[in-house]
C-alpha cells in the first residue's frame, strides 16, 4: 500500500493521484507559482508502472494535451517548456524516490544558517541547511530540504571535493530523512539516471530505487 504521506503529497504537488495507464495532463495553480525557491517549475511529472501525471499551469492544459498526443516523452520533452510558456527554462528527467525507514546511520552534522566559509551557492537557496564541517569550520558536506508542501520534502545533498569518499552524504541524507519524518512529511530523493554516485548515496541512506521516474521544466 502506498504510504499515505506519499500519497498527499502527490496529489497536493501535482494536482491528482493516482491515475491510470498512460499520460495524463493535469491542472495545478502550483505550476502557475513560484516553487519552494521562488523560481517557477512549470511542468512537474512523476511516472510509475505505465503511468504519469505531468502537472502543468491551468491555462496550458489543452496545449500540452496536444503536443503529447499520441507521441512518445523523447519527441516532444524539448518542446515542452515553450508549451508551458517558458522557453527559456530547461527540461530534466530524475530517478524517483523517497524513504520511510532511514538508514541508522550515525548523526553527522548540524543545522545552521547557509551562510559559512566556502559553502556552495546552491545552500543560500534554504533557510537553514545540515552540514558538516572541519574542524577549522570549513564545509565539507550538505543538505537542504525542499519542502514542496506540508506532505512531501525532497532532499539535495552535496559533498566538496576534499571530502568525498567518508560516507558523509548518505549519513546526511539519513539524518535529514529522520527529521522530515519527524515532522510528519515523506523525505524523497530525485537523481538524474546517469548519477551514479547520487544513487549509491540514496540506496545507502535508505531510499530504494523503486521504478519511480519524474521529468519537469527547471530553471537552469
Amino acid at each position: 500500500m502506498l504510504d499515505r504521506r506519499l500519497f498527499l503529497h502527490l496529489a497536493t504537488w501535482l494536482g491528482q493521484w493516482p491515475a491510470g495507464p498512460g499520460l495524463h495532463v493535469v491542472r495545478s495553480w502550483r505550476r502557475a507559482r513560484p516553487a519552494w525557491d521562488g523560481r517557477p517549475r512549470p511542468a512537474v511529472a512523476v511516472s510509475v508502472g505505465g503511468s504519469t501525471v505531468l502537472s502543468v499551469p491551468p491555462r496550458r492544459v489543452e496545449e500540452v494535451r496536444a503536443l503529447v498526443r499520441g507521441r512518445p516523452l523523447d519527441a516532444w520533452l524539448t518542446a515542452l517548456p515553450a508549451a508551458v510558456g517558458a522557453p527559456e527554462l530547461t527540461t530534466n528527467r530524475g530517478v524517483f524516490r523517497w524513504c520511510t525507514d532511514p538508514a541508522p546511520l550515525p548523526d553527522v552534522g548540524e543545522w545552521l544558517p547557509p551562510a559559512m566559509p566556502g559553502a556552495p551557492p546552491w545552500l543560500g537557496l534554504f533557510p537553514e541547511v545540515l552540514v558538516v564541517r572541519d574542524a577549522d569550520g570549513a564545509y565539507l558536506a550538505g543538505v537542504g530540504i525542499k519542502r514542496h508542501d506540508a506532505y512531501g520534502h525532497e532532499l539535495a545533498v552535496g559533498t566538496s571535493p576534499a571530502a568525498q569518499g567518508r560516507g558523509l552524504a548518505r549519513r546526511l541524507v539519513a539524518q535529514a530523512a529522520r527529521r522530515v519524518l519527524a515532522e510528519g512529511a515523506i523525505p524523497t530523493y530525485v537523481h538524474h539516471p546517469g548519477n551514479h554516485a547520487s544513487a549509491r548515496v540514496a540506496e545507502a541512506a535508505g531510499f530504494p530505487d523503486r521504478g519511480w521516474t519524474s521529468f519537469g521544466v527547471f530553471p537552469h
